[in-house]
């Protein structure tokens, strides 16, 4: 190593050092302020936007009687005197989602809910359109947390571990896997009454699940008829016996545009449309 490369060394450790110092710990009086300030510093950083505040419903739309925001979290709740009269929905009315990641932590006791994305409003918060599924354990591992589910529409889309495709005609079909229901569910991939994180990607007609960090569904969408390409965001309160589900440090990013649909891209027959590029590395 030559005298300039070793001073050039020394100043970029002093510079991450300083910067180290610099963005030390934030210590604040309570849990959830210095885990929304970590959360907002990982959006930052990650290209994420906060799309809840994490003091009220600004922004957000959906039955008073049903929805609030308690201890710095969003907070669905239906009793015995309050009732949801049908699947119920939080709307949030900060613009359509077309493509895009989200990430957002939830908690649910009893019942079960879910995170509408690509959806539409059907006005006094009722919707229809994809939904990601909240739910504790059920005995039938593949409708558990994390599977794709067409609200108001297609019904079942893709189960927890499969890779789906719906074609044209609207048929449904399982062209592979991305993990097994029973094994996912014995790895611990969710935690049941307790805080876990959704990572939800919508790119073009191609739609993936992560429930702390597992991935539990894919699915290709190429009906035209049942798909879309954009919506509403919203989160869901299921009718039946009373249920909590809470939602917090919720974030989304878009993604540019571009890319094309997934889908077949060699035709087995020659090189038309592939371009022979050099090695950049040789």
């Amino acid at each position: 190593m030559n005298i300039r490369s070793h001073r050039l060394r020394a100043l970029a450790w002093s510079i991450l050092a300083a910067a180290l110092l610099t963005e030390g710990p934030q210590h604040s009086g309570t849990a959830n302020a210095a885990d929304a300030a970590q959360g907002k510093a990982a959006a930052s950083h990650e290209g994420f936007v906060p799309i809840f505040n994490g003091k009220d419903l600004t922004g957000w739309d959906g039955d008073p009687r049903l929805w609030s925001v308690r201890n710095g979290v969003i907070r669905g709740e239906t009793t015995t005197e309050k009732p949801a009269q049908g699947n119920t929905f939080l709307i949030w009315r900060g613009g359509k989602l077309r493509d895009f990641v989200l990430k957002l932590k939830f908690r649910i006791r009893d019942g079960n809910s879910g995170v509408q994305y690509r959806s539409q409003d059907l006005g006094k918060w009722s919707v229809s359109g994809y939904q990601v599924e909240v739910s504790n354990d059920r005995p039938n591992p593949g409708i558990g947390a994390g599977f794709l589910y067409h609200e108001r529409g297609r019904g079942e889309l893709a189960y927890v571990g499969e890779f789906a495709v719906i074609d044209s005609t609207g048929k449904r079909t399982v062209v592979g896997k991305v993990g097994d229901a029973n094994a996912l569910k014995q790895a611990g991939y969710y935690r049941n009454g307790d805080w876990n994180e959704f990572t939800i990607t919508a790119h073009g007609n191609r739609l993936i699940h992560w429930v702390n960090g597992y991935q539990t569904a894919e699915l290709i969408d190429n009906d035209p008829k049942g798909g879309a390409r954009e919506g509403i965001l919203a989160l869901q309160i299921h009718a039946g016996p009373p249920m909590l589900v809470e939602f917090s440090d919720i974030q989304l990013k878009a993604i540019d545009g571009g890319v094309d649909s997934a889908g077949r891209k060699f035709n087995d027959k020659g090189q038309s449309g592939w371009v022979v590029a050099p090695d950049p590395q040789k």
